[in-house]
């Protein structure tokens, strides 16, 4: 399916080159929400995560429901844009999904530099009439380059929000965060919203723990953090509430199909939503 795409469609794009035998970001990610493309170096390195931090069978779910609730608040306060980078593996309830179920003539641009993901973007690049979706090839470390491709999608002269789940953590030395989230936000006009998740490093000391096991067994090192550099990121910007907090306390619903976890659960990932003012 993804051949017949790579031939149809007039973008350039470049075939994935799918190493099955070393553990991907995008493929464990995948199976720790529960999709099917993943093979058995990710399925392996999953399991050894969880060995280790139990908590990591649930950092998947709790994720992609923080992501869920924050999109379709966003969309239902009146953000017709979104630029969502890092965004991995097609799985049900994309931000696309979720923004323009609220909104059809939502606009979303999705980025994110890895050949498996892009082998499956077709999924991405689907969009009500109204609206659109597309995708960039770039890396998180190229914010200068995202803003630019963006802009053949988004409206910067108008509010936008900034995802960045899950990406942070793999990024450090000079191209640190606060760089990017400087640069991104930077070119973002007031009403604009920032979505940040990250794991912390001052919640679980298991997570830590689990973090070393992945940077022995996978070529992408991850880094977690403590709340006080999470907050850091909102400088310039105004936090909403209820502030910097567990994904899971981050204005929680019903519970969430697939978080098997209790109220009052420790979810050692950070989460947080600032507007620019």
């Amino acid at each position: 399916m993804a051949d017949e795409w790579l031939k149809q469609t007039a973008r350039p794009v470049k075939v994935a080159q799918v190493d099955a035998t070393s553990p991907n970001v995008a493929r464990v990610w995948n199976y720790l929400v529960g999709g099917r493309d993943n093979f058995e170096a990710d399925r392996r390195a999953a399991r050894q995560l969880v060995a280790v931090s139990p908590v990591m069978a649930q950092v998947g779910p709790a994720t992609r429901a923080f992501h869920r609730r924050v999109v379709r608040y966003l969309a239902e306060s009146g953000v017709r844009q979104f630029l969502d980078v890092g965004t991995g593996m097609p799985t049900a309830g994309n931000t696309h999904d979720i923004a323009q179920e609220v909104a059809p003539e939502c606009r979303v641009v999705y980025v994110d530099n890895d050949p498996v993901v892009l082998a499956h973007a077709r999924a991405l690049l689907t969009s009500t009439p109204e609206g659109v979706t597309s995708y960039i090839d770039a890396d998180a470390t190229e914010p200068e380059k995202i803003l630019s491709e963006s802009r053949a999608t988004l409206d910067l002269s108008r509010p936008v929000a900034v995802i960045l789940i899950d990406i942070l953590n793999f990024i450090t030395g000079e191209a640190h965060p606060a760089r990017i989230v400087a640069t991104l936000m930077g070119a973002m006009v007031p009403g604009s919203f920032l979505v940040v998740m990250q794991p912390a490093s001052d919640l679980d000391p298991l997570i830590e723990s689990a973090a070393d096991r992945w940077n022995q067994i996978a070529p992408t090192p991850v880094t977690v953090r403590t709340r006080a550099e999470v907050t850091a990121w909102t400088e310039g910007l105004t936090l909403l509430e209820p502030g910097v907090v567990q994904v899971t306390q981050w204005r929680p619903g019903d519970p969430e199909p697939g978080h098997d976890g209790k109220p009052g659960d420790v979810m050692p990932l950070y989460g947080f939503v600032a507007a620019k003012p």
